[in-house]
Formats: C-alpha cells, structure tokens, sequence
C-alpha cells in the first residue's frame, strides 16, 4: 500500500512541476519575443529568449524607457503578487505598488515594481507567413493554424521556419524601426492605391480610346456612305445630263442634216433652174432664128408661078413638129438628169473611198461608231464637217487634215487620245476651223496651238489638270468655252491663263474642284457656270473683272449666306440671273445684285425670308423660286418682298411648311404663276390672294397650283379666287390626309 500511496504522491508532484512549466513557457513565449530579438542583433544569442529589454514606466509620470527586463526576478514572485514591505515600493497612475509585485495593465502587457521603478515588457507578435492563423486561449498573438512552408532566402542562407517558440530574429528591435516598417507599408499601400488607380485611369483612356475609334469608324463609315450616295447622284446626274446631251446632240445633228440637205436641194434647184432658163432662152432665140429664114423662104415661094409648099425637114429626134416651146423642154430635163448623176457619180466616188462605217451627205462626213483606231485618210477639199465620235482614235498626227482643209467643224468626242499624242502642228493647215469638240477623251493639257479662227471648243471630261498662260494663246476669236468634268481648281489653274480670251462670252467649269470663283475671268464673260464644285465663299473681289456678267450658275456646292461678301456683287449693272440651288443657305442671303431679275435657291435650307432683302433692287426680281426648302408660316415677314410687289411674275414657294399663304401675295399685281403645292396650308381666306380693294383692276394671276396641302374644298371662300383668270388653271386636288 505504502508503494502505490508515494507513486500516486510522485505523479502529483509530476504533474504539478508540469502544470507550473507550461505557465512559465507560455508566460515566457510571450514576453521576451522582442528582448530576444534585439539581443539576438547584437549577437548575443546565448541568452534566454526572455531577458530582453521592456518598457519602464515611471511611476510618478507614466513615462516608458527600457530597462533589462524582469525575468531576471525569481520565478516564483508571480503576476499580482504583493509582497508586504514599504521599501522599493513603486506608483502606478495613482496606485501603490510594492516591491517586486507584478501586474498586467492591459492585454499582453506585463509590468514589475523593481525597487522603485516600473518595469513593463510589451509581447510582439511575430509576422507570420500562412493564409490561415488563430489566437489561442491566454495568448496574445496569433499561430498559424496550418503548417508554414519555407520561405526561400534569396542571400544564400538555409530557410528559418515559423517557429512560435523561438525568438523571430526579424523582427524589427526599436519604435523607429516598427515606425520605419509601418512607413514601408503605408508607402506600399499607397503605391498600390497608386498602382490602382493608375491601372483605372489606363482602362478609362483605354475604353475612351477605343470609344473615339468605334465613333469616328462610325463617321467614317457614314462619310463613305454619304459620298457613295454623292457619287451615285452625281453619277445618275452626270449619266442624264449626258443623255439629255446627246437628245440634243442628235437632234441639232438631224436638224443640221436636213438644213443641209434643203440647202442642198434648193441650191441644186435654183443652178437647174437657171441654167434651163439659159437653155430655154438659147433654144427660143434659135427657134426665132429659124422662122424668121422659113417665113423669108415661104415668101419667095409664094411670089413665084410655082404653088407648091417646099417640105419641111424632119427633127433631130424625128418627132413630127412641136410648138415653139416644147422643144427645149426635152432637152432641159435631158441635163438637168446629166447634172444630177454626175453629183451622183462624185459621192459614190468618195464614198468608196471612205473606211467602213463612214457616210458622206453633201459637205458632211460622219464616221461615228465607226471602230476606227486611227484618223482616216480623206481628199475632199470642199468637206464642211468630219464627225469621228465614239471611236478608239488615239492620237492626231502631223498632216492629219492635210486633204481637208476647209473643213470648219471636228467632232473627236468619246475617243481615246492623250496630250502626249496630239502632235503641236496637227492643226496648223486648218484656217477655217470655228468648232472642235473633244469631250470624253484623255487630255490632261489643252491642246496648243489651236487655229485662231476658232469659236467654240469643248472638252469636257476628261483629265485636265492645269490651265497656263499658253493654253488659250491666240483664240481671240473664242465665244464658247466648255471644261466641265475636269480635275481643275484654283491650285492649277493661273489667272493669267484667261487673259487671251478677249471675246469670251460662254465659260462652263462644272463638276471640277474648285473651293473659290476662279480669279483672272475675262471682262467680256456673259455667262459663267460653276455648278457641282466645293465652293464655299463668294468673296469681295470674286467678280472684280467680269463687269458684264449677266448670268451665274452656283447650284451645287456650299455656300452659307455669311460667307458672301456684302460687295461681292451688289454694285453689279448686268448681272440679272443668280442660280444657288442645292448649297448651305439657311436665309435668302442679302446684298443681292440691285439688277437682279431671276434668283434660283431650290434645295438650301432656308427658313426666313428677311425683310426688305429685295427693296434695293433697282427693275424689282420678277422670277424667285424657293421650293424644296424649309419655310413655314414665321418665315416670311409682312416686308419680305417690299422691292418686288409690282415686278414678281412667277413665284415658287411648293415643298415648303407654310401654313398658309404667304403676307404680301394680294398686294403683288403682275404675278402670273404662283405654285404653293407640297406644303401645310389649312385654309384660305378671302384676302389671301386676291386684293379687294383692287379688284376691278385687270388681273394677272394666270395659275394657282395649291394640290397636297390640308385644305378642305368645301370650306374655301366662293370669292377666294376671284381675281384668278380661269377657274380651271387652280389646281387643288389631290390634298393630303389630316
């Protein structure tokens, strides 16, 4: 019994110098992590983990410094312990403190009383390096809840694990090394902020950039589409404008033949005519010739003794006797028939010398169509007009019209010759010729030199790029110019280059790419049309030198009404037809030429028709056309066509907004064609066309078209359109559905 009574004695004792060790390790695990630490920097690494240096807190004024910690103190003066004594005693925030009593003022920190002084020892927690951590229960710092795995040391040194119980030589050892990693920290955090926000901005500019490409692919997409639309336009423009040419082309074409052919005819007749009245005169003088002699015979026979009548001699074609004029009839035929094959015989003789494809008819050769690769050699002196258009002809050569040199009119059109193959004295020999016409070909030059006398030349599309001083040098005599279709602009073409054309009246520049009116026109210019351009201002000194400009054609480019000069053209005495259909215009510009008569803004925009922009018209604008525009019922003034009352013939406000008709129509007494169709009139009242304070007076209102509105028939005054001649010339059916 006494055996198992001190063995069960023995493992008490065990267990309780067991319990009491773990207290002290874990006491210690905490308190001397950092005592440890420095100690170990100063490579004193013999000394226990917990002899570090702590914290001293005076006890009068609560202030810290470090002292060798209180471990050195028997282990058995444990945590609020109080050992009786007045000597050494220690004050603490107001509290008496014996010698060697120790005590925790907060968490993880644990102070001593060591004769007089305050020793405190703070525990630090080590930093550890796991995902995962948890704080045990009576400990103050957190263990990894999973094992650490090495972390490689880049100096060549073996790898220290994360070991709770042994002191963490990393750490840092003084409060300015903890404020210097606290710094590193805040400075990696705000770098990192830094980082972010920069990598934020960079997705910001990133989708803005991409944004701004998505948007301008979208207007670039848009653009090509517009142009594509543009070119369409223009091509189906280009394509009718063509067609209507070449309508008119072979009208004046078959109207010339038959001129010709009358020409010829009565030509033919007229020779016929007189050289049978010579005939016929010649055979009548003749024939009284002859009976004279047979009247002196039949006198001597009748005074003789003989009776007998002497027989008369039979004729030439052995007729029996006519009387006196039918004989030279016969013969006149006979010649004119002569006459007439032997024309025959020289065109059949020409014609078999002319290539495949070609005719001839009087002074006129016509070889159009022909498949000809090559001017044809032709001999007939008395040629008028050779016609070559739609062939392949790729050059002209020296003595080209060697065997036709009157001839006065050269139709190259729709061929395939080039600057480089027009020899310069091609045309030299040509002295009569007034009209050459190159439309559709390659030239990229004027061809120079050109025959004086020439009057009219075309050269429509084809590759022009410049006009020089040369290229009209010596036509004087030029009346028509036509360029149309080109690659001109004010950056190839020099001002002095018009200077030769002293007689210039026709000038056509369409469909090229000017931005500005061509400068350097000649003073004698009637009409000038720019149609289909880029231009986008009329400036002041635009129409300096065309004094006797009588018409402009404008339509098609972009033009605003603030990029026109005020003195542009308002002093012009000549100029009476303005044509700015299709441009920018969103009011009827003002500063118009004061000799104004016929003003053409189709197709703008326009939205106002201000007042008194017609006053300073010197004979009144009698034709103004304004439809497919955006004008409604505040557009128009009471004062918009002070200048124009007595003077507007035809006016044209259809395809518009106006919700009714328009102030100042009754007052105008010498309008013939009004045309408000297309737009929102609702109603009429009695006044609104016609005036009844003057409606004895004549009228001249001729026609009123006022159909696609949304008027009611029935609700229209009977007296409405009293002063309209016809009943039958107002159209107003059919209206639109309200």
């Amino acid at each position: 019994m006494r055996p198992k009574v001190l063995l069960a004695l023995w493992f008490m004792v065990c267990l309780s110098f067991a319990v009491a060790q773990d207290q002290q390790v874990s006491l210690s695990r905490g308190k001397g992590r950092r005592a440890g630490q420095r100690r170990g920097k100063k490579g004193n690494s013999s000394q226990p983990a917990h002899q570090g240096a702590g914290p001293v807190l005076n006890g009068d004024a609560g202030t810290a410094i470090f002292l060798e910690s209180y471990k050195s103190v028997n282990e058995q003066e444990s945590n609020y312990n109080i050992i009786p004594g007045r000597r050494g005693q220690c004050q603490y925030m107001g509290i008496t403190m014996f010698d060697k009593a120790v005590w925790s003022p907060k968490p993880c920190v644990t102070c001593l009383c060591s004769e007089g002084s305050v020793v405190c020892d703070e525990v630090t927690c080590p930093i550890l390096r796991c995902h995962l951590t948890y704080t045990p229960i009576g400990e103050c710092c957190p263990v990894c809840s999973e094992p650490v795995l090495d972390v490689p040391d880049f100096s060549g040194e073996s790898p220290v694990p994360n070991n709770p119980s042994e002191p963490d030589l990393w750490l840092p050892q003084t409060p300015a090394e903890i404020e210097e990693i606290l710094r590193e920290e805040e400075e990696e955090h705000r770098k990192e902020e830094e980082r972010l926000r920069k990598k934020d901005q960079a997705k910001k500019k990133q989708k803005k950039k991409k944004e701004k490409k998505d948007r301008e692919a979208a207007e670039r997409k848009a653009q090509k589409q517009r142009k594509a639309e543009e070119d369409r336009w223009l091509r189906e423009e280009a394509e009718a404008a063509e067609e209507r040419r070449r309508r008119q082309e072979e009208q004046r074409k078959q109207e010339e033949e038959r001129m010709r052919r009358m020409e010829t005819e009565q030509r033919l007749m007229l020779k016929a005519l007189e050289e049978a009245a010579e005939r016929e005169a010649q055979r009548a003088s003749e024939i009284k010739t002859d009976q004279e002699e047979e009247e002196d015979e039949e006198i001597v026979w009748l005074r003789g003794d003989v009776f007998q009548m002497p027989p008369l001699e039979p004729t030439a074609a052995g007729l029996p006797p006519l009387p006196p004029l039918a004989e030279p009839v016969e013969p006149t035929d006979e010649e004119e028939n002569d006459y007439a094959d032997s024309e025959e015989l020289v065109i059949q003789r020409v014609s078999q010398s002319l290539p495949k494809g070609c005719t001839i008819s009087d002074v006129i050769v016509n070889c159009d169509n022909a498949k000809l690769t090559s001017i044809p050699p032709l001999s007939i002196p008395e040629l008028k007009s050779l016609s070559l258009e739609g062939n392949d002809i790729t050059a002209i050569p020296v003595g080209a019209f060697n065997g036709i040199p009157n001839v006065e009119w050269i139709n190259f059109s729709r061929n395939k010759i080039t600057s480089q193959n027009i020899d310069p004295h091609a045309f030299k020999g040509l002295k009569l010729l007034s009209r050459l016409y190159m439309d559709g070909n390659l030239l990229e030059q004027i061809p120079s030199p050109l025959p004086s006398t020439l009057q009219e030349l075309k050269i429509n599309e084809n590759n022009l790029r410049e006009i020089n001083e040369k290229s009209f040098e010596e036509l004087s005599s030029l009346i028509t110019l036509e360029l149309e279709g080109n690659m001109l602009s004010e950056g190839n073409v020099d001002p002095p280059g018009f200077t030769p054309l002293t007689g210039l009246s026709y000038l056509r520049l369409g469909r090229n790419h000017f931005r500005t009116i061509p400068q350097g026109l000649p003073p004698s210019l009637l009409e000038l049309h720019l149609e289909n351009n880029m231009i986008e201002e009329i400036s002041e000194a635009a129409f300096n030198q065309t004094s006797n400009l009588n018409v402009v054609v404008l339509r098609h480019n972009k033009i605003d009404e603030s990029r026109i000069a005020p003195l542009a053209w308002i002093n012009h005495r000549t100029l009476e037809s303005i044509d700015l259909s299709y441009n920018n215009l969103y009011l009827v510009p003002s500063f118009l030429p004061k000799s104004l008569v016929h003003l053409v803004l189709v197709g703008n925009q326009i939205e106002r028709i201000p007042g008194y922009v017609f006053a300073h018209m010197e004979q009144g604008l009698e034709y103004l056309y304004l439809s497919y525009n955006k004008l409604d019922g505040e557009g128009i003034e009471p004062e918009s066509f002070v200048g124009c009352l007595h003077s507007m013939t035809e006016l044209c406000l259809d395809h518009n907004q106006l919700t009714g008709i328009p102030i100042g129509i009754n007052e105008m007494t010498s309008l013939h064609f009004l045309r408000l169709n297309n737009n929102k009139i609702r109603n009429i009242a009695v006044d609104s066309l016609c005036d009844p304070i003057n409606e004895d007076e004549d009228s001249q209102l001729v026609a009123v078209r006022l159909e696609n509105n949304l008027l009611d028939p029935r609700k229209i005054p009977p007296t409405a359109f009293s002063c309209v001649r016809s009943y039958s010339s107002v159209v107003l059916k059919p209206q639109k559905m309200k």
